[in-house]
């Protein structure tokens, strides 16, 4: 119920007023002098406040003075008499929510009140989103176990309350986002906007418009101005995935914001300053980019001032059952099942799997096996069609010799056997592993595979 606060000297007027709004169902609270109103706003923190200018001596202006600060600053509605709209005026510009003129029309007050009521349910929806992002994103309640991430979480507290560029490492799936996330709303940005743009997923000729937009007029179909990622970023957190696809000409200009905190719309003539926190990510090696030409050398020190390299699901595995369990609730949750858990085999099962496709392929498992369990906990038969266990089980029953294996070796062996096997198609090769396509392709860079694969496995026996 919405708590609303009438203030006025005159006894019928405030009772007139009382009378209206409490039959629309409002909890309605008077008082008739400033003194009156402050002690109500302290005690019953009204949502409304509708307010006569003239208080006897004293000024209703002093009631927007003295009122708590955003977000939770109620909106005060002014009551004037025709001569002294300008008065009214003045109140708005100060903060006032809106005013009426005397004599009070009983549908004119109505249709106001309702805008404001409709204003604050807006406030206090946008502060529970917000909430939710913080408690989402709060470092604190990132999921880690194993010394590796315990190690990047700590350089992710310690670089979050200031403004570094980050350049985040990792394969697909790893948590790139999730980390770029954490590091905006749980600093001094958090009330800004946080952009997130994937440079892989936008077409050259369109890269530059969507980062730095354009005037009117700028090209063909500019029919309109449109203010570009960069400027709408402007004191929050721009995220800028997949870093490396960023043509050569748009890191040239990336730069100038990342020295000079300066843009220029395509087309436009006036520098605009930004004030933007650049978080990038990329699962290249931007060094090795650097040496073949396909990446700034002066952007990719710009970038790295702060360095984070997220390790792969299958170098964390310490943090898998406690991944599988925050996936079991949540999902459990959202589907309305009760699936209390996992049993022993399907864990195993999950743990000696080499999770290619990181986290997101760990919980597309995880929601997918929710949908399909019948039982109160998900089993074997739940998985193994996404983990593949019945047709490669035999691939673990592999006996490791004393003098160890070379475990970079032993998958090298394994990429290259799926490319003959799909000859040499990757995308059939990336489904025989079990990767993404860019898992794939980003392993066979990796060891060096990606360049001439026929030439490559010409000597390869099948």
């Amino acid at each position: 119920m919405t708590t609303i606060l009438i203030v006025d000297d005159e006894i019928l007027q405030r009772e007139i007023l009382l009378t209206i709004l409490s039959e629309e169902g409002y909890n309605v609270h008077s008082a008739s002098c400033i003194e009156e109103a402050r002690k109500i706003i302290n005690e019953s923190f009204p949502e409304i406040i509708l307010t006569d200018l003239k208080l006897g001596s004293q000024d209703g202006m002093e009631i927007l003075n003295n009122l708590p600060d955003e977000p939770f600053r109620p909106a005060v509605i002014v009551i004037t008499a025709f001569g002294t709209i300008s008065s009214a005026v003045n109140a708005i510009k100060k903060g006032a929510f809106d005013y009426l003129t005397k004599p009070l029309d009983k549908e004119v007050l109505l249709v106001t009140v309702r805008k404001a009521e409709e204003r604050m349910n807006l406030i206090k929806e946008n502060l529970m989103l917000r909430k939710e992002l913080y408690d989402k994103f709060k470092i604190d309640g990132i999921i880690v176990k194993s010394k590796k991430m315990l190690q990047i979480i700590d350089i992710v507290k310690k670089v979050t309350p200031t403004n570094a560029t980050v350049l985040i490492y990792g394969e697909s799936g790893t948590g790139k986002e999730l980390i770029s996330r954490a590091i905006h709303y749980n600093s001094p940005r958090k009330n800004k906007p946080f952009i997130a743009i994937n440079c892989a997923a936008i077409p050259e000729t369109l890269i530059e418009s969507e980062l730095f937009g354009y005037e009117a007029g700028a090209f063909t179909g500019a029919n309109t101005r449109k203010i570009g990622l960069i400027e709408a970023a402007d004191k929050g957190t721009l995220f800028l995935d997949e870093i490396a696809e960023l043509p050569i000409t748009t890191q040239s200009k990336l730069l100038r914001v990342l020295q000079d905190k300066e843009i220029r719309r395509i087309g436009g003539k006036d520098i605009i300053k930004v004030d933007v926190r650049i978080i990038a990510a990329t699962n290249k090696n931007l060094a090795d980019e650097v040496v073949s030409n396909r990446f700034r050398e002066d952007l990719y020190y710009r970038l790295k001032v702060v360095t984070v390299e997220l390790p792969a699901l299958r170098e964390r595995k310490e943090d898998i059952p406690d991944l599988v369990h925050f996936f079991i609730e949540k999902y459990s949750k959202e589907f309305g099942k009760r699936i209390n858990g996992i049993d022993e085999k399907a864990m195993e099962a999950i743990l000696n799997y080499s999770w290619p496709g990181n986290i997101r392929e760990l919980e597309s498992v995880i929601e997918r096996a929710i949908i399909i369990c019948d039982k109160d906990k998900i089993t074997i038969d739940d998985i193994q069609d996404e983990l593949k266990v019945t047709k490669c089980k035999n691939i673990f029953d592999i006996n490791i010799p004393d003098e160890g294996i070379n475990y970079e070796e032993l998958e090298k062996e394994l990429l290259k056997k799926a490319l003959i096997k799909s000859n040499f198609v990757i995308a059939q090769a990336a489904r025989l592993l079990g990767m993404s396509y860019d898992t794939f392709w980003y392993r066979l860079k990796k060891f060096g595979l990606s360049e001439n694969i026929r030439e490559m496995t010409k000597n390869f026996v099948k």
